[in-house]
């Protein structure tokens, strides 16, 4: 049984009718898709047992108290037709737990190099998840670093989360950093170091090796040499805005995070033009920095998880399986 908040064209009640059939033949791989394409059609579905309904996917855009929260991400103003100024932007997807993001936000404080801007991304976050973390928090921080709050009215997803912070980005090089991360030195003058190179396309302290673009193994680079990868875990990934405005968005199919950033990894890396040679992932070493498993993945239970893993990992194979040009098998 359906219901529909309004009046959804006819492409997607029929995807939604043959996704709820999918289900009920237990065919989660066609299910995944056809939600995607109801998803990509501007609807979401909304399971409730066997019954369903579609709703618009995009939330309105709300003020609260004089601020904007986007509903989507090409809501938040675009910063990426504007000549680049300073360092590095460095985009933070805030936690749902406020010491984390409080925790991250402090190293940065006090590591950045100057003219450095943050993006502190809240995606959807109550307003309990941001204590000391609201505009004017930020913007009163010490430091020569320039921080931002952009908020969503609705949860997002990751890749959407990361768009808006992109948009919203200064300077050339941005650099993507999860709180399971945290800078205890300059993490930033390395990665922007290794994107002087115009083979480089991602950076990061990361790495992950694939000669199949089926099975990826991490992979750190050595003390004082840097190595090739396949693709860049984000956790902390540096790329060049220019890029992502020319290659972007991420795709905002991608709501968790697993497999995001090899995707993201691959499209910056691939070259249009025939017989063009694939860019490179650069994995830097000596960077410093701790890192613990990320709350997602933590917080997520193991059976959701692995189903929302494996809907993304369809996603990347839809777009690069035949690109064995682009992997990088471990040494």
């Amino acid at each position: 049984m359906a219901t529909t908040a309004g009046q959804a064209p006819e492409a997607v009640t029929e995807a939604a009718s043959r996704r709820s059939d999918a289900r009920a033949a237990r065919d989660w791989a066609t299910a995944d898709r056809l939600r995607d394409e109801i998803e990509a059609a501007g609807w979401r579905v909304v399971d409730s047992g066997t019954a369903y309904r579609l709703e618009p996917a995009n939330a309105p855009d709300v003020e609260v108290g004089g601020e904007i929260r986007y509903g989507r991400s090409d809501a938040a103003p675009s910063r990426l037709e504007e000549p680049p100024i300073g360092v590095a932007s460095v985009v933070v997807v805030a936690s749902v737990d406020p010491a984390e993001t409080g925790r991250v936000l402090d190293a940065l404080g006090a590591t950045l190099p100057a003219c450095s801007d943050v993006i502190l991304v809240a995606d959807g976050l109550p307003d309990r998840a941001l204590e000391g973390r609201r505009a004017g928090d930020l913007a009163a921080r010490p430091g020569s670093a320039t921080f931002e709050l952009v908020r969503t009215s609705a949860v997002l997803g990751q890749a959407a989360a990361l768009n808006i912070g992109i948009r919203r980005a200064r300077a050339e090089i941005v650099i993507i950093l999860d709180p399971c991360v945290t800078p205890t030195g300059d993490v930033v003058t390395p990665l922007v170091a290794a994107l002087t190179d115009a083979t480089v396309a991602v950076a990061g302290p990361f790495g992950l090796v694939a000669s199949d673009l089926r099975r990826f193994d991490e992979v750190i680079a050595p003390a004082d040499t840097a190595i090739d990868a396949t693709a860049i875990q984000g956790y902390l990934m540096a790329f060049r805005r220019s890029d992502a405005a020319a290659r972007g968005p991420l795709d905002e199919g991608f709501r968790f995070y697993r497999n995001l950033d090899i995707w993201w990894s691959l499209v910056l890396r691939d070259e249009d033009d025939e017989g063009a040679p694939a860019r490179r992932a650069l994995v830097v070493p000596g960077l410093p920095l701790t890192r613990v498993e990320p709350r997602a993945w933590v917080t997520t239970p193991p059976a959701e998880r692995d189903r929302l893993s494996k809907r993304n990992f369809y996603r990347l194979l839809d777009r690069f399986r035949t690109r064995l040009d682009l992997a990088v098998p471990g040494q």
